[in-house]
């Protein structure tokens, strides 16, 4: 079983970056499909991207499109959200997902989450 363990959020004024990163630990990192979600307060948590096994495959939330990278680096079992161009829209708790198989946008697909890391961009 696997543990995700966000890190690398913080407060940033719009037009600002940040890179997250998720540290994988416990699991063979190479075997799973790796996802970011957020959540905002008082919404549903959303999709923003997913990344395949070996990192060619990537897919982004429209909101995202263009501002937000998402990598990772196998051997260091740590999957990397790099976010440029930030709004206030950002703004909300960044989770970091992990699933068996081959996953999509919807929660379900995902097996595994980390706690969260917060994301605050300010006008």
């Amino acid at each position: 079983q696997v543990q995700l363990v966000e890190s690398g959020g913080g407060s940033v004024q719009a037009g600002g970056s940040l890179r997250l990163s998720c540290a994988a630990s416990g699991g063979i990192f190479s075997t799973y499909y790796m996802g970011w979600f957020r959540q905002a307060p008082g919404t549903e948590r959303e999709f923003v991207s997913s990344i395949s096994w070996g990192g060619g495959s990537t897919r982004y939330a429209d909101s995202v499109k263009g501002r937000f990278t998402i990598s990772r680096d196998n051997a260091k079992s740590t999957m990397y959200l790099q976010m440029n161009r930030l709004k206030p829209e950002d703004t909300a708790v960044y989770y970091c997902a992990a699933a068996t198989r081959v996953a999509g946008s919807r929660r379900t697909d995902y097996d595994y989450w980390g706690q969260g890391t917060q994301v605050t961009v300010s006008s």
